[in-house]
């Protein structure tokens, strides 16, 4: 079985912009991907990491609220369901170092996905679990943080924007 490319992925990647694909088949290259991915976050001081992140247009991702890979589990083709209302919270993103903004998001949320077995499971989150669960799922959508921020926090990172585009250019 091949091995899946995964790299930490930056804006302005055009795998970041779009819907990912639903992985379908669990399998040796799937389970090697989640372990890099857990890597991935836990190198780069992240609490999540979605496949696009990583390079991977698959819906897959990888959530461990205190950072470590020993607590990091594996969301695969995951659904959620918000509740609880909204509110508003500091957050980053890995693939858009330098930019932090409130970004207003459900303070509940119940995630039903795979895990690496084949198993369906549901999870309910709370408080940054949820946060967690929310963002990595926008990223499945092709949702960034940028998209989330109000006008004035948009305005606050076009420079960063307009420097993570230049940098990308200067790469290729």
């Amino acid at each position: 079985m091949a091995e899946i490319e995964c790299r930490m992925t930056r804006y302005p990647a055009g795998v970041l912009a779009k819907k990912a694909r639903p992985v379908e088949k669990i399998d040796d290259s799937i389970r090697a991907l989640a372990e890099r991915m857990k890597d991935l976050m836990v190198e780069h001081k992240g609490v999540g990491l979605a496949g696009p992140q990583a390079g991977v247009d698959l819906r897959i991702f990888v959530v461990s609220v205190d950072g470590t890979k020993e607590h990091a589990k594996v969301y695969i083709n995951p659904e959620i369901q918000v509740s609880g209302g909204l509110e508003e919270h500091e957050e980053g993103c890995l693939s858009l170092p330098g930019i932090w903004g409130k970004v207003r998001r459900y303070k509940k949320c119940t995630v039903t996905a795979t895990d690496l077995e084949g198993r369906r499971f549901t999870e309910e989150g709370e408080g940054l679990l949820a946060r967690a669960f929310q963002h990595e799922y926008d990223h499945l959508e092709g949702i960034l943080i940028k998209d989330r921020l109000s006008a004035a926090a948009k305005l606050r990172a076009r420079k960063r924007l307009k420097e993570l585009e230049e940098a990308a250019g200067s790469e290729s």
